[in-house]
């Protein structure tokens, strides 16, 4: 008998996602025994064509990880959709557009420019910035399309599931192979991952008052936690209450803040704007001017709020 097919691909990340797969350790060794690896790139010789000639529907299931950036993302995205019968967002920028979503706060035109001409690392005497197509002496080379906005997979084309996390624990994944491998799989469209708050399964969830108040928000790297007391309660930014649990509270259980890596739960609309109004009721302050100080308290609200969402939040981008 047949083992179903598995492919895996990488798309705008930082390849977390990948070395997920691999902290499997030993159980690793279960799964490659039920399934065959038909696409793997990063890890075997496998190449497009070999996935181009495979049939409709050949493959069992897909996973993607990363968000989508340049035309040649795009044209995988949908090649693997044609030749899956499952395809699954892996991870957090495959998800919810990730931190490579964060680059929506600028166009195309300004993150080429920086990174080619004007970082200060950078020695490019000719201000050479890499075209699609170069043609010279009869020869022709062309690159990806960079496109100007970052999306979530789902963005591009439809998504079956999704395993949220940067990266997906090991936990979540062995349950997700071990549900497709079974064909125990919830609805389609399902997080599959607890619909519950992070808060709920944090170690640290006793200790958080029933009227929290705050005068202050406080960086990790600049105070000494306590670590038996809520995070939120001491001021610092953690993103728990608008972040779906799943996880296992692994940055609680380290003593840091949670930084909503898992995207939010089904009844939230915006990660960013959940935590937001979270954050606004627990200001302590009437004052407009001791408001401001509190909220001085949070350098970079966009890239706290919004670090792994942008692209798929009502924001979307910034308008430029």
């Amino acid at each position: 008998m047949s083992k179903p097919k598995v492919a895996f691909y990488w798309c705008a990340s930082c390849g977390g996602c990948e070395e997920a797969v691999v902290d499997l350790a030993e159980d690793i060794l279960a799964v490659t025994e039920a399934v065959e690896l038909v696409f793997w790139p990063v890890a075997l010789d496998f190449k497009r064509a070999d996935v181009e000639a495979m049939q409709e529907d050949e493959i069992a299931v897909a996973f993607i990880n990363g968000a989508i950036r340049t035309s040649e993302q795009e044209e995988m995205a949908h090649l693997l959709r044609r030749k899956a019968q499952l395809v699954v967002a892996f991870g957090a920028c495959s998800h919810l557009g990730g931190v490579p979503g964060l680059a929506n706060l600028w166009d195309r035109g300004t993150i080429l420019r920086y990174v080619y001409q004007e970082a200060p690392s950078v020695a490019n005497g000719l201000n050479v910035i890499p075209q699609e197509m170069w043609s010279e002496d009869g020869r022709r080379v062309t690159l990806p399309a960079f496109r100007n906005t970052v999306r979530a997979l789902n963005q591009v084309t439809p998504v079956d599931y999704y395993l949220p996390g940067c990266p997906p624990t090991p936990k979540l994944i062995k349950e997700a192979v071990g549900a497709i491998l079974e064909g125990k799989l919830p609805p389609k469209g399902t997080v599959l991952a607890p619909d519950v708050a992070l808060c709920e399964e944090c170690p640290l969830k006793a200790s958080k008052p029933e009227k929290l108040t705050l005068t202050e928000f406080k960086r990790p790297h600049r105070t000494m936690m306590d670590p038996t007391t809520c995070l939120l309660a001491q001021g610092l930014l953690c993103m728990g209450p608008a972040t779906r649990g799943g996880c296992e509270a692994l940055c609680p259980t380290g003593h840091m803040p949670c930084t909503g890596c898992f995207g939010p739960t089904s009844r939230v609309k915006d990660q960013g704007a959940k935590i937001l109004s979270a954050i606004a009721s627990v200001v302590d302050a009437k004052d407009e001017g001791e408001i401001e100080r509190i909220l001085a308290g949070i350098p970079d609200p966009i890239g706290t709020f919004y670090r792994y969402s942008l692209p798929t939040s009502i924001l979307r981008r910034r308008v430029l």
